[in-house]
């Protein structure tokens, strides 16, 4: 099994890691009604850090002792099995197709146990034809049910939602989002369109977490206060100027 080269395992004292605890923290307390089991990270395009937010999170959720699933939704540009060093050749696009004759999900496709304890990850599989439609299906609404009953806590880690809809999809079957945008490539319009996208589909927007911020400069505990700020129009301005 290829070894992590995730912060939160191989540095799980350093200032990183523990800004990943406080995102932790925050989304455990960010609801007083409903428990968030279910957690959507998109951003609004490639390359700020959407899948090493999503893997290190899943990561420190594990280690906090809850039992959790990291599901690559990516159907398009899929990440997190290399992340983890897994196959990709199958996972969750041939699980949502392995209809038996009860028509039911064949749960022994996919998933896979990694080195930390507590920490499953289901790779996105054989990337189908029609991705939107195969995670708008009320098949992935059901598994994602199904799932909640096993795990504490199921990690989307979706596509950008301003080049795609599969993270405006799958937005509606969760408890909360968040939005990573990177302190480096987000221009402010795309972020506040990729907010005012989940918000057309009613997700709840836990916050947004700020990536990719130089540590050794003045602020370090604004940028770990950042990571649990709710997402109005005003703050994403400031941060994603």
């Amino acid at each position: 099994m290829k070894e992590l080269d995730l912060i939160t395992f191989k540095e799980p004292n350093s200032p990183m890691s523990e800004s990943y605890r406080t995102l932790r923290t925050n989304i455990q307390f960010s609801s007083f009604d409903k428990k968030i089991k279910t957690l959507l990270l998109t951003s609004s395009g490639p390359g700020e850090g959407k899948t090493t937010t999503s893997s290190n999170l899943a990561m420190v959720m594990a280690q906090g002792g809850n039992k959790t699933l990291l599901i690559d939704c990516d159907q398009r540009k899929p990440q997190v099995h290399k992340v983890f060093g897994f196959s990709n050749e199958k996972g969750l696009s041939n699980m949502l197709v392995s209809d038996d004759d009860g028509g039911e999900i064949n749960m022994n496709i996919g998933i896979h146990e990694t080195v930390q304890k507590n920490l499953h990850v289901l790779t996105s599989g054989t990337r189908p034809p029609n991705p939107a439609e195969l995670l708008g299906s009320a098949k992935m609404k059901n598994f994602i049910e199904e799932l909640k009953k096993t795990y504490d806590y199921i990690i989307l880690d979706t596509p950008p939602i301003i080049l795609v809809t599969d993270a405006q999809i799958l937005a509606q079957y969760t408890d909360g989002c968040l939005l990573v945008v990177s302190s480096k490539e987000a221009e402010r319009d795309a972020a506040v369109k990729a907010k005012g996208l989940l918000e057309k589909v009613n997700a709840k927007i836990l916050g947004i977490v700020l990536n990719k911020v130089d540590l050794k400069k003045k602020g370090y505990y604004n940028y770990e206060y950042k990571y649990g700020e709710t997402v109005k129009g005003e703050k994403i301005r400031k941060i994603a100027k």
